[in-house]
């Protein structure tokens, strides 16, 4: 076989490889658009963020975000109409659903970690918060040190009690870890008395606290374990969906909209029952609104 022969396949292999490549990189948009439909993944109890009004719809911060990315897929793709599906995730169970497909955008509570990255990618992070523990008011507990000796509840698949861990600094607390299999299991447990804290992020420890029976029982207390970041999280390696993802995050961000939707959604009355989660906008999260990056904030 001539040389130029072999060049000539080397180069049909390659045009065949980038092909493959591109066609794996918009798997998602083509998806929607072969189907016609989209599924966005959501929370059960994240309340604020992504939960059930009551009536079994999806509703909050995380999925109005959402919607507005959907209205901006209809417009790159050409669709008047792109059908939405919704498909509830856990802590334990929302990533393995993005990787393999059955979850297009997951619009939940999802903290953008580093180790997570390798697996998904992420948008432009939309608030930040510190991760911080809810007890009961009469508990006496209000710090790292007061759980020894304690049951300590987290949602199974977030990062809390690692953070706590790592929080510990050679105390060597002796607690003991229970896990609930979701933010309002969690927070059942502590309700009950079964456990004595649950450690999770702060906001959505508050929106717990707002919809529980009698709030005034409860309190959020402790040192921050860590401030961390929150973002939706779609399939990796899609450049096109990346593109639109940090387009409408970072747009909604500079428009003002962004904070629009948080004084909605954490100042005033929400479903199902009209409660007020009441949880001021932090220094942090009102920088980045007034500074976007595609990188997130």
């Amino acid at each position: 076989m001539n040389s130029s022969r072999i060049a000539s396949r080397i180069a049909a292999a390659a045009v065949a490889v980038l092909a493959l490549t591109a066609q794996a990189q918009e798997a998602t948009l083509k998806k929607i658009k072969d189907s016609g439909a989209i599924t966005l993944g959501h929370r059960e109890s994240s309340f604020g963020f992504s939960y059930n009004d009551g009536s079994g719809k999806p509703v909050g911060y995380s999925i109005d975000i959402c919607m507005r990315i959907v209205d901006a897929i209809k417009t790159e793709l050409g669709m008047p109409r792109i059908d939405v599906r919704y498909q509830m995730v856990t802590s334990q169970n929302r990533i393995p659903l993005v990787v393999n497909g059955t979850v297009d955008i997951e619009c939940g509570s999802t903290t953008n970690l580093i180790e997570r990255q390798k697996l998904v990618a992420f948008s432009p992070d939309i608030f930040r918060y510190n991760v911080r523990m809810l007890v009961k008011a009469d508990s006496g507990v209000r710090g790292i040190a007061d759980l020894q000796g304690k049951r300590v509840v987290t949602t199974t698949g977030t990062t809390s009690f690692r953070l706590l861990r790592e929080a510990d600094k050679g105390r060597n607390l002796e607690i003991t870890p229970m896990a609930g299999k979701d933010h309002a299991d969690s927070f059942l447990l502590v309700e009950s008395g079964r456990a004595h804290a649950f450690v999770l992020d702060d906001i959505l420890l508050a929106g717990l606290v707002a919809t529980a029976k009698n709030p005034q029982d409860f309190m959020i207390t402790g040192e921050p374990l860590r401030t961390e970041n929150q973002a939706l999280m779609y399939r990796k390696d899609e450049p096109a969906l990346k593109a639109i993802v940090d387009r409408v995050v970072g747009g909604m961000m500079q428009s003002g909209e962004m904070e629009k939707l948080y004084q909605q959604w954490f100042m005033a009355p929400i479903p199902p029952k009209g409660v007020n989660i009441n949880y001021p906008l932090n220094a942090e999260t009102r920088d980045a609104f007034a500074h976007p990056s595609s990188k997130g904030i």
